[in-house]
This record gives C-alpha cells, structure tokens and sequence, in this order.
C-alpha cells in the first residue's frame, strides 16, 4: 500500500509544482496527499524520517547494483510521497547509476542524498517542534 501511494504522489503532482517550493517540503503537497488530516501528516512525516535513515544505510551498505537501486527507488519513492522534492530528485539521480558508472558516482550521490535529507529532516523537525 505504501509503494501505491508513492507512486500516486509522484504521478499526482506536477513537475512545475516541484520546481516553485523553496522549502525542503512542499506543505501544499503534504495537505493534498494527506487530505488536509494533520495527524496523518505528522505521521507520515516521522515515517519518512525514520525510513530515510534506514535506506541511506542501505546505500551505504550496498554490495550489488539491485541493492542500490532498491534503496534509492525506495527513498525516492518515500521523498516523492511527502513533497521533498530535491531528495527524491537526488535519490532519483542514484538510483539510475549502475555498473561502472555506480563505482565512480557512488560517493558523490550518497553525500547529495545524505545532504537532501538532513535538510528535509532539519525542517520536519522545526515544524513539528511548532505544532
């Protein structure tokens, strides 16, 4: 059900959308998907930072291309589902290298994804510390 909504999120809002929020979360996207339900965004938002931090060790740890891929698509899809635009656009990036191209972009990709991510979770942190 999770992955369903992800891939919902991603195809329910619009590339011009992504591109105009300047926060590490679009709210206006997180009420949409949510249907305005403020537990339910708080909820997902804890989720989110509690499941990035388990898929960047799973990049770290990754031992193969699939592992990888099923990491970033992972996150991607999570980042997607709230409105955190540039992680899910960093984890997309990650999750199409492959093979040689992996090897030589790996580092630069998870440092990209790791500082996506602590900047979605500084925020997330602010604004639930406000509600």
């Amino acid at each position: 059900m999770a992955s369903e909504m992800a891939v919902w999120a991603e195809t329910a809002s619009s590339e011009e959308g992504r591109k105009v929020s300047p926060r590490p979360v679009d709210l206006v996207h997180l009420a949409r998907y949510t249907l305005g339900a403020r537990e339910l965004e708080q909820e997902v938002l804890e989720l989110f930072c509690t499941q990035s931090t388990i898929y960047i060790e799973r990049l770290r740890a990754a031992v193969s291309d699939k592992d990888w891929t099923d990491a970033a698509h992972s996150l991607k899809g999570s980042a997607y589902a709230i409105g955190a635009w540039r992680t899910a656009e960093a984890a997309k990036r990650a999750e199409a290298l492959s093979g040689e191209a992996l090897a030589q972009g790996r580092a630069l990709r998870l440092h990209e994804i790791e500082s996506a991510v602590r900047e979605a979770e500084t925020y997330i942190g602010a604004l639930l510390k406000d509600r």
